[in-house]
């Protein structure tokens, strides 16, 4: 199977939202409706959503708990993320729909914490890397981790699929971190998802072009602006 086109819902008050370097903005497409949004993207072919609970990450507590619920009801698996640093905002977000939680890089910190909450919800679990150069920086924190030592030591856990997230292009559309990609799948032995950047059909086989472990690429802004999900999946069938 080629590489899947994952579609991004970022929600913040139920409503969909675009991540900035200001903070979350209003999405005038589909009329700011997350429902009315996963529904064509359902339509078009889509086989997961991707919701990113801003308010979550802000606040540390869920915030589209009613949301998740109302998107795994279209029939397709939900997975959640927004910030997510231990197993309580997990199962929460879990409880709520999700068939899948992205740990957040921040809850990376804590190794023993990680491994646990890894070994007890196996393939319900994805483990998010946000990518800058040599460094991992978790968004909407000033902390920082470094990449190659943690990418060993997460070789040891029994991790089931990893996001890596080159944090710098997240909400824009300056294309992917193509090389920051292939370093991080280089050392992944389970799969890995990617996202950052996104633009269009030739970023996506870009993407497909790198091979090894990468089975999927969430692509959020642009389908908010003209980019068709219909023409994306074509593309790389």
């Amino acid at each position: 199977m080629g590489l899947e086109v994952i579609p991004g819902l970022d929600l913040s008050g139920g409503r969909l939202v675009r991540i900035t370097p200001q903070g979350p903005e209003p999405v005038d497409a589909f009329g700011g409706d997350p429902v009315a949004a996963a529904t064509a993207f359902v339509e078009a072919g889509a086989r997961h959503l991707h919701v990113v609970d801003v308010d979550l990450a802000a606040s540390g507590s869920v915030g589209a708990a009613d949301a998740i619920a109302a998107l795994s009801a279209l029939g397709v698996p939900v997975q959640a993320s927004g910030g997510v640093r231990n197993g309580e905002q997990a199962d929460a977000l879990l409880a709520a729909g999700a068939a899948r939680v992205v740990l957040g890089s921040a809850g990376l910190a804590d190794r023993e914490g990680t491994r646990a909450l890894v070994e007890r919800l196996g393939d319900a679990l994805v483990v998010g890397v946000e990518g800058d150069g040599p460094a991992i920086r978790p968004r909407g924190t000033r902390e920082e981790l470094p990449m190659w030592d943690t990418v060993v030591w997460l070789a040891t856990v029994p991790v089931r699929r990893f996001l890596f997230t080159e944090v710098g292009r997240v909400g824009g559309l300056a294309g992917p971190d193509l090389d920051g990609m292939w370093a991080f799948a280089g050392h992944s032995a389970a799969p890995v998802m990617v996202a950052g950047g996104i633009r269009g059909v030739e970023d996506l086989r870009s993407i497909a072009a790198l091979g090894g472990p990468i089975e999927g690429a969430i692509v959020g802004r642009a389908l908010y602006e003209g980019t068709d999900l219909r023409d994306l999946r074509s593309a790389l069938a």
